[in-house]
C-alpha cells in the first residue's frame, strides 16, 4: 500500500519510541509487544518524547510563550535521598503469580483474534447489513470533540502525538500477514480533528494541527531572548512524511467505505425484492375490494332502500301526530298563562301561584292526578316542551308573574318581621335588660349574680304569631322562587331600622323650642330651610344642653333599643330557618323539582327535613349571614353613638362622680352586649370611652383638690362633731382594705334611677360638717385611737372616699386614680403647711394669729389622714394587682405617709419651740425681778408661765392623744427646767426674804403644774436650787406709816388685778413676733 518504506516509518514515528503505548495493535502492520503499559507508566512520566515529526515535546514551551524558562540558578538544589537497592530475588514470588495470569491473557487474545477472522471470512450478508449502521458510526466517528474544539486546537498541537494519533506498535512479519487479512486499519488511527463537526481547513488553528505546524514559507532562524534557539519547524512543501500521512488517512477511510458498502449491498437488494412482492399483493387486494363494493351497492338498491323508505313514511306519520298533540298542548299553555295573569291582576296570588305550578307541570309534560285534565287534552299524549323555542316568551312571562307574586309575599314577609321588631322594642322592659346586662358582666368577671332569672329573655318569647305568619310567607316565597330577594330585603330593612333607632332618641335638630313665635314666623315666612350643617350644629348644641339625667335616659333608650333589635333579629333568623325546614315537598311542582342536595345543613333531630326545606334553608344561608348582619348593625350603631359621645365629651368628663360611673357602666354593658352578639370588640366605642375616662380622672382630681382647697381656706381649725354620716364614711374606708363596700356600688346599678335628692343629701353632708361645734364630743376612732378633727380633715376624708369610690366603679384605672389620690394627699399636706405653719389661715380664714390650738388641730388632721393611708394603700394594692407598677405605687403611699409623720413632728417641734421661747422670756423677766421687795403670792411672770403652760396642756389634751401630749410636754418642762435653773443658779438673793420670794414662785409653779404628765422633777429641781442659796439673816424693818402701808398694798393689789385682767396666754398678747417659719408668737 505504501510506495516506499519511508512512508511506513513515518507512520511509526507518530508515536514516541520511548512511549510504552507504541506497542498497541492499532495498525495491523506491526507486531504486538509483550508489555501492555498505559500512558501513566513511570518511564513515560520521567523520559520526554523524542521529536521526529517536527512537533514539540510536552515539556517544551511554545515559541510564542512570554515566560522565560528557569535555569539551573533559578532552581534551588535538591538533596537526593539514597535509593535503597533491592535484591531481584524479592520479586520472584510476584513474578510467578503474575506470569501465569499474563500467559492466560495472551491465549485469550489470540483466540479472540482467530474468531474475528473467521467471522469476517464466513459471515452472512444479513448479519453484516444489520451491523452496518452501528459499525459505520463507530468507525467513522471514533471520537467526538466538544463544539468549541477550535478554541482548543492550539493546545492539541502539543499533544497531537499523545491524543489524536495513538502510538503504533510494530509487529513481527508473521503477525502482519495474519492481521492484514482481518480488514482495513481502524479509523482510530486517523486523528480526531478530521471527524470534528466544526472542521474547517481554512481555520488557522485547524490548518496548523493538520499540517503538524509545518511552515508554508521558511523564515530565518532567530535566537530567543535568553540565548536559546527555538526548535526548527519543517517546510510544508518538502514535508514528505506529512504527505504520506494524509495519503494514509484517505486510504483508510476509502477502505472503510468500500467495506461498509459491500457489507450493506446484500441486505439492500434483499429488501428491495421484498418491497416489490408487497406492492404486487397490495394491488390485488385493492382490486378485490373494488369488486366487493360494486356488489354491495347492488344489494342496497334492491333491498335496503325500499325498506328504509317504508320506515321513513311511517315515522313521518308519527311525527305529524306528535306535532298535532304538541300544538294542542301549547294552546292550553297559552290559555292557562292568560288565566294566571288575570288572577295576579286581581290580587289572588295564592291561586295564581297554583296556576303557575300547574302550568309548569303542563309544559314539562306531566299530568296532575289530583286535577282532571282539560277536555282538549284528554286524548293527547303530553310531552316535555321546556326546550321549545316557541315557549321562550312564555317562560319569561312566567318569571315576571313569579316576581310579582314574590314581591307581594316579600312585602308581607318583611312587614311582619319589622313589625315584630318594633313591637318588641316598645314592650321590652328597660329594667330587665339592664339587669341582664349587669348579670352578664358579673359572670364575665368570674363573679356570681345574686339570683338568676327564672324566665327566658323577652327577645325569645312571643314567637307563635310570628311563626304562623312566616309559614305562610316562606311557603309562598319558596313556590315563587323569591326567597333570596325577600331575605335580602329583610336584611337591608334591619340595618335601616338600626339607623333609625339611633336617630329617634336624639333631640330636635331645629330651634323650635328656643324660638319665639315672632322669630319662628319670620324664619318660616322667608321659606328658607336649614342646611344640613345648621341642623348638625343645632343638634350638637341641644345634645350639650342635656342634663345628666336626660343624657342618661337618651343613651339607655338608644342602647336598649339597638341591642334588643339585634337580639330579636337573631331570634327571627333562627325561627325563619326552623320554619323553612318545615316546608314540605308537596308544595313543589313535580316537574320543577331540583335534584337532592348532597350535603344538607343540620336540622332538628326530631323531624326529618324535606328536600324543599333543605333548599329553602340553603337559600336563606347563602343570603343571610347572621353574624354579618349583627356585625354590620353593631358597627353602624357604634359609629352613630360615638359621634353623640364625642359631642357631649366635655359635659361627660365634668359630671359628678356617681353620674360618670353610671355613664361608664352603661357604655361598658352596651359594648359587652354588642361583643357577645356579634363577636366584634367595638374598638371605636371603647377608645372613645377610655379617652373620656382619662379626661375625667384628671378633671376629678383637679375638682377634688379645688374643693379641698376652698374648704381648708375657710376652715377655722376648730374641733367639729364627727357625725354618724362621717362615721359610716370612715368605716367604709377602713373596710375597703379587705373588701369593696356595698355603698360604693352606687353608680354601677344603672337600672335603679339616681335621684337628685340623694346627691343633694350627700353634698349636704359636707356642707353641714363645715360648721364647727364647740363641744367637740363626737370624735373619729381608728384602731382605738381617737381624733378630734377640724373641717379640713373631714373634707380630705370625703375626697379620699370619692377616689376609692371611683376605683370600685372602674377597676381598670386603679393606677391612674391612685396616682391622682397620691397627689391629692400631697396637696392636703402642702396646704396644711401653708395655712398653719405658714400662717396662711390668718389671711384666708380671718384668724388673728396661729395658736397652739390651731397647731394641735392641724396635727390631729395630719395624724388622722396618715392613719387612713395604710387602709387606702391595701385597697389600691388589691385592685392594682401585682407587678412593678403596683410596687412603685405602694412605695408612693409609704412616702406620703412618712411626709405626714414628718409634718406632724414638725408641728410638735414648733410647739416645743414656742414654749421654750416663752420660758426664755419669763426667765429673763425673773432675772430682773427685785426679790427683796416684799410681795404676796407668786410674781406675775410665774403666773403667766403657769397660765400659758396650763392652756397649752388643755389644748393638747383636747386634740391630741396622751402619748402625743406627753411627747410635747416633756421637752417643754425640760426647757423650763434648763432655762430657769441656769438663771436662778446664778441669782444671789440678799436676804432670806428674797429667797423665800423665789421659793414661793416655784412652789406655786409646782402646785399648779405637777399633775401634768411629763412634769417630772422640774419643780423639785428648781426648789432645790433656791433652797441651796446662802443668805444673811435680815433685820426686822420698822413698821411703815399706816397711810403709806395702805397705799402700797392698794398699789400691789391693782397690779395683780391688772395682770389677771390681761390674759397672759399664748393666745392673747399685745407684743408679737414671727419666728423663722412665719408663725406669729408672743414675746
Amino acid at each position: 500500500m505504501y510506495s516506499n518504506p519511508a512512508a511506513r516509518k513515518s507512520i511509526d514515528s507518530l508515536a514516541s519510541p520511548t512511549s510504552p503505548q507504541s506497542h498497541r495493535a492499532d495498525f495491523p502492520f506491526h507486531s504486538e509487544s509483550v508489555l501492555e503499559i498505559g500512558q501513566n507508566a513511570i518511564s513515560t512520566l520521567l523520559q520526554p518524547p523524542i521529536v521526529r515529526t517536527g512537533l514539540l515535546p510536552h515539556t517544551t514551551a511554545p515559541a510564542s510563550s512570554a515566560h522565560k524558562p528557569p535555569t539551573a540558578r533559578d532552581i534551588p538544589p535538591v538533596t537526593l535521598t539514597n535509593i535503597q537497592k533491592i535484591n531481584p530475588s524479592e520479586f520472584e514470588p510476584y513474578l510467578k503469580q503474575v506470569g501465569a495470569l499474563y500467559r492466560q491473557l495472551q491465549q485469550v487474545k489470540e483466540s479472540e483474534e482467530e474468531d474475528v477472522l473467521n467471522r469476517t471470512r464466513g459471515g452472512k450478508g444479513d448479519e453484516v447489513g444489520d451491523s452496518f449502521s452501528e459499525d459505520t458510526h463507530n468507525r467513522l466517528r471514533p471520537g467526538r470533540r466538544p463544539p468549541n474544539s477550535r478554541k482548543a486546537s492550539v493546545s492539541s498541537i502539543s499533544s497531537f502525538t499523545g491524543l489524536d494519533a495513538p502510538p503504533i506498535a510494530r509487529r513481527s512479519s508473521s503477525s502482519y500477514s495474519r492481521k492484514s487479512a482481518q480488514g482495513p486499519p481502524p479509523l482510530s488511527t486517523i486523528p480526531v480533528v478530521y471527524f470534528d463537526e466544526d472542521f474547517h481547513l481554512e481555520n488557522p488553528r485547524t490548518f496548523d494541527v493538520v499540517s503538524e505546524r509545518s511552515e508554508v514559507v521558511r523564515q530565518e532562524e532567530k535566537a530567543s531572548s535568553n540565548g536559546n534557539a527555538t526548535a526548527p519547524r519543517k517546510a510544508l512543501a518538502t514535508n514528505a512524511i506529512l504527505q504520506e500521512k494524509l495519503s494514509w488517512y484517505m486510504d483508510t477511510v476509502e477502505m472503510h467505505l468500500i467495506s461498509a458498502i459491500s457489507t450493506a449491498s446484500t441486505t439492500f437488494f434483499s429488501a428491495l425484492g421484498s418491497l416489490k412482492e408487497l406492492h404486487t399483493e397490495t394491488a390485488e387486494s385493492v382490486q378485490k375490494i373494488k369488486t366487493l363494493r360494486e356488489e354491495l351497492e347492488a344489494v342496497d338498491e334492491e333491498i335496503v332502500l325500499s325498506g328504509l323508505h317504508t320506515v321513513q313514511i311511517r315515522r313521518r306519520r308519527e311525527n305529524v301526530q306528535q306535532l298535532h298533540d304538541a300544538v294542542l298542548q301549547l294552546k292550553e299553555v297559552v290559555n292557562q298563562l292568560a288565566n294566571c295573569e288575570s288572577m295576579v291582576d286581581s290580587g289572588d296570588v295564592d291561586a295564581a301561584l297554583d296556576g303557575i305550578d300547574a302550568l309548569e307541570g303542563l309544559i314539562a309534560g306531566e299530568e296532575d292526578e289530583s286535577i282532571p285534565p282539560p277536555s282538549a287534552l284528554r286524548t293527547v299524549q303530553l310531552r316535555d316542551l321546556r326546550g321549545a323555542i316557541a315557549l321562550q316568551g312564555v317562560n319569561e312571562d312566567m318569571n315576571v308573574l313569579r316576581s310579582r307574586i314574590g314581591k307581594a309575599y316579600e312585602t308581607k314577609f318583611v312587614a311582619s318581621l319589622i313589625a315584630d321588631l318594633r313591637r318588641h322594642v316598645e314592650n321590652v322592659s328597660t329594667r330587665e335588660v339592664l339587669v341582664r346586662w349587669n348579670s352578664a358582666s358579673i359572670r364575665a368577671r368570674g363573679g356570681r349574680t345574686p339570683r338568676e332569672p327564672t324566665a327566658f329573655p323577652s327577645y325569645l318569647e312571643s314567637t307563635d304569631d310570628l311563626r304562623a305568619k312566616l309559614i305562610e310567607s316562606l311557603g309562598g316565597l319558596y313556590r315563587a322562587k323569591q326567597i333570596t330577594n325577600a331575605v335580602t330585603a329583610y336584611r337591608d330593612s334591619v340595618i335601616k331600622e338600626v339607623r333609625s333607632l339611633v336617630k329617634q332618641g336624639l333631640p330636635s335638630s331645629n330651634d323650635d323650642d328656643n324660638m319665639s313665635v315672632m322669630s319662628a314666623s319670620t324664619a318660616t315666612g322667608g321659606g328658607r330651610k336649614l342646611s344640613q350643617r345648621e341642623k348638625s350644629s343645632i343638634l350638637a348644641r341641644n345634645l350639650r344642653a342635656l342634663e345628666p339625667a336626660d343624657a342618661e335616659e337618651l343613651l339607655v333608650k338608644v342602647y336598649v333599643s339597638v341591642t334588643e333589635t339585634l337580639r330579636r333579629t337573631s331570634t327571627q333568623v333562627k325561627l325563619m330557618l326552623d320554619v323553612a325546614a318545615s316546608i314540605e315537598d308537596g308544595s313543589i311542582p313535580s316537574g320543577m323539582k331540583s335534584p337532592p342536595l348532597k350535603s344538607p345543613p343540620l336540622s332538628p333531630p326530631t323531624r326529618r327535613t324535606s328536600v324543599a326545606g333543605i333548599e329553602a334553608q340553603e337559600e336563606i344561608h347563602k343570603v343571610l349571614d347572621l353574624s354579618a348582619v349583627l356585625g354590620n348593625g353593631v358597627d353602624i350603631a357604634h359609629d352613630k353613638i360615638v359621634r353623640i359621645l364625642r359631642v357631649r365629651s366635655e359635659q361627660s368628663t365634668h359630671l359628678e362622680l356617681v353620674w360618670f360611673l353610671r355613664y361608664f357602666t352603661l357604655n361598658l354593658h352596651f359594648a359587652n352586649e354588642c361583643e357577645s352578639m356579634s363577636g366584634r370588640s367595638g374598638t371605636l366605642l371603647k377608645d372613645e370611652v377610655n379617652n373620656q375616662i382619662k379626661d375625667f380622672v384628671r378633671n376629678h382630681g383637679d375638682a377634688e383638690q379645688q374643693k379641698l382647697a376652698t374648704g381648708m381656706e375657710l376652715d377655722q381649725w376648730g374641733a367639729v362633731d364627727f357625725t354618724e354620716a362621717h362615721k359610716e364614711q370612715l368605716q367604709r374606708i377602713l373596710d375597703s382594705s379587705t373588701s369593696d363596700p356595698g355603698a360604693w356600688a352606687l353608680g354601677t346599678q344603672v337600672w335603679i334611677p339616681y335621684p337628685e335628692e340623694d346627691e343633694n343629701e350627700e353634698n349636704g353632708v359636707v356642707e353641714k360638717s363645715s360648721q364647727s361645734n364647740g363641744s367637740g364630743k363626737a370624735k373619729a376612732i381608728i384602731d382605738s385611737e381617737t381624733f378630734v378633727l377640724p373641717n379640713s380633715a373631714v373634707y380630705c376624708m370625703d375626697g379620699m372616699s370619692n377616689f376609692l369610690h371611683l376605683i370600685v366603679g372602674i377597676p381598670s384605672i386603679t393606677s391612674d386614680v391612685a396616682k391622682s389620690l397620691i397627689k391629692y394627699l400631697q396637696f392636703f399636706d402642702s396646704r396644711c403647711k401653708q395655712l398653719i405653719l405658714g400662717a396662711g389661715a390668718t389671711r384666708t380664714a380671718g384668724l388673728r394669729n396661729i395658736t397652739t390650738r390651731h397647731l394641735a388641730s392641724s396635727s390631729q388632721a395630719l395624724s388622722f389622714v396618715a392613719a387612713l393611708i395604710p387602709y387606702v394603700r391595701e385597697f389600691a394594692r388589691r385592685h392594682a394587682g401585682s407587678g412593678s407598677a403596683s410596687s412603685a405605687l405602694m412605695g408612693e403611699f409609704d412616702k406620703v405617709k412618712r411626709d405626714y409623720q414628718e409634718h406632724t413632728q414638725t408641728i410638735f417641734d414648733k410647739l416645743v419651740e414656742i414654749m421654750s421661747g416663752r420660758a426664755t422670756a419669763h426667765a429673763k423677766t425673773a432675772k430682773a425681778t427685785d426679790w427683796e421687795k416684799e410681795t404676796k403670792g407668786a410674781h406675775a411672770y410665774m403666773e403667766t408661765l403657769v397660765k400659758e403652760t396650763s392652756l397649752l396642756y388643755k389644748n393638747l389634751c383636747k386634740h391630741l392623744s396622751d402619748d402625743a401630749v406627753r411627747m410635747i410636754m416633756v421637752p417643754v418642762f425640760t426647757s423650763i427646767k434648763e432655762q430657769f435653773g441656769a438663771d436662778f443658779r446664778v441669782a444671789d438673793p440678799k436676804t432670806a426674804a428674797g429667797r423665800d420670794s423665789m421659793l414661793r414662785d416655784f412652789e406655786f409653779f409646782k402646785s399648779k403644774l405637777q399633775h401634768i404628765d411629763g412634769f417630772g422633777n422640774t419643780g423639785d429641781y428648781l426648789i432645790d436650787i433656791v433652797k441651796s442659796k446662802q443668805v444673811k439673816p435680815a433685820s426686822q424693818p420698822p413698821p411703815p406709816p399706816p397711810s403709806e402701808t395702805k397705799t402700797e398694798e392698794k398699789q400691789d393689789t391693782g397690779a395683780i388685778q391688772k395682770e389677771n385682767g390681761n390674759e397672759s396666754s399664748i393666745d392673747q398678747t399685745e407684743d408679737k413676733k414671727k419666728d423663722s417659719t412665719g408663725v406669729e408668737t408672743k414675746s
